[in-house]
């Protein structure tokens, strides 16, 4: 049975599996670590626990924490190099503080650090998959955060929404909290008196991305709201709700439960689905190798459940392998699905436009059903 308000994100029959991420300015104030207010939420963390369910958290904090103990400048986001080192420094008070206030609870933490390679090698994936699963089962709460300390510009995830949203994917959780600094998505800046909060969203369509835009004039653009979104596009990918809550407040779960303030991210109406491990963790993916640009007749056809044939393609951008994820666009740009290529980048310009019969003699060897089969293809 699916959710259909806040209140049940902590009910262990309809929730038995929450993510819960906090982000660095909910952890870290103007005056240090905001213990006290960690210590309620993991009260709370722990009513949960005793109702049954299974908690997983993503906390931010490492960069903050760490830069303050260095005395870096920008909250140690100068440059690469300090972000790392605050990181390094911060990821072992962040994880003493987890492990001290869940231990008060006779809660066993476990941490775990990731980066966005880590989820997107299929390998490394499952391998994290197997780890939290084993960490659950043996009634451990993990602890997930970025790995800021090697993490690059190139391969980190940016943010920890669109983490907990794959971490969510991974363990097949029913539901991701994301604490944030407002109280949910709003239909324009939220300063403006006729702002109106959205409490359920079924589908993250154009129109709901344009609330959170620059062109919006929300003012959420360039603060978090955006990477939210996508983390609610993720997890409606898995079949996962996603609920985003006020978190600056003493206890927030249940002020957001009491008061039934927040915004709820619901799969459309008919088409809540769990997509099979597989194919949900290639529509996941955020690191993609190249894209494959069709036309109109191509791209109907995508829509129909079929595999995706050379005929269809009018471009192809990238240096991708056989079997690197690519993105399938149409000829405004926008993305239609992700699928895996069955040929190089080079034999897929080879083929452009051209039909089966005549791929043989363009590639000098048999050719394979698709350049992208169906069953290798999730779409968006």
């Amino acid at each position: 049975m699916p959710l259909t308000r806040l209140a049940d994100l902590t009910d262990p029959a309809l929730c038995p599996c929450l993510v819960v991420k906090v982000g660095s300015s909910l952890l870290v104030g103007a005056d240090g670590l905001r213990r006290d207010w960690i210590a309620g939420l993991v009260e709370e963390i722990a009513g949960c626990r005793a109702r049954g369910q299974n908690v997983i958290i993503v906390s931010s904090g490492a960069i903050a924490l760490g830069a303050a103990r260095l005395s870096l400048d920008k909250g140690g986001r100068g440059s690469l190099a300090d972000a790392q080192a605050a990181a390094s420094v911060g990821q072992i008070a962040l994880s003493g503080l987890w492990a001290d206030l869940l231990g008060r609870h006779d809660i066993t933490a476990a941490q775990l650090l990731l980066t966005l390679d880590d989820l997107e090698d299929r390998r490394r994936y499952l391998n994290a998959t197997a780890t939290l699963g084993r960490l659950i089962d043996a009634g451990a709460v993990p602890v997930i955060n970025e790995n800021d300390s090697v993490a690059t510009h190139e391969i980190r995830f940016g943010d920890n929404d669109r983490l907990a949203a794959r971490v969510a994917q991974a363990v097949q959780a029913s539901a991701v909290l994301l604490l944030s600094d407002v109280d949910g998505l709003f239909d324009r800046d939220p300063a403006d008196p006729a702002a109106t909060l959205v409490r359920e969203v079924r589908g993250v369509t154009h129109e709901i991305k344009a609330m959170a835009s620059g062109g919006s004039s929300s003012g959420l653009g360039s603060g978090g709201m955006i990477s939210k979104l996508q983390a609610a596009e993720i997890a409606d990918m898995a079949g996962v709700s996603l609920a985003i809550v006020n978190g600056t407040h003493d206890r927030p779960i249940a002020r957001a439960i009491d008061r039934e303030v927040g915004t709820l991210f619901l799969p459309p109406e008919g088409k809540r689905r769990r997509q099979a491990a597989r194919k949900a963790w290639l529509g996941g993916r955020m690191k993609l190798k190249g894209e494959l640009v069709v036309d109109a007749g191509a791209a109907q056809a995508l829509q129909g459940g079929s595999s995706l044939l050379a005929a269809g393609i009018t471009t192809v951008r990238g240096a991708f392998q056989r079997g690197d994820p690519v993105g399938i666009v149409d000829g405004n740009g926008a993305v239609l699905a992700h699928g895996l290529s069955e040929y190089d980048a080079d034999d897929c310009t080879k083929l452009i436009g051209k039909h089966s019969r005549q791929h043989e003699a363009l590639l000098g060897y048999a050719p394979r059903s698709a350049v992208v089969h169906r069953n290798q293809l999730v779409l968006k």
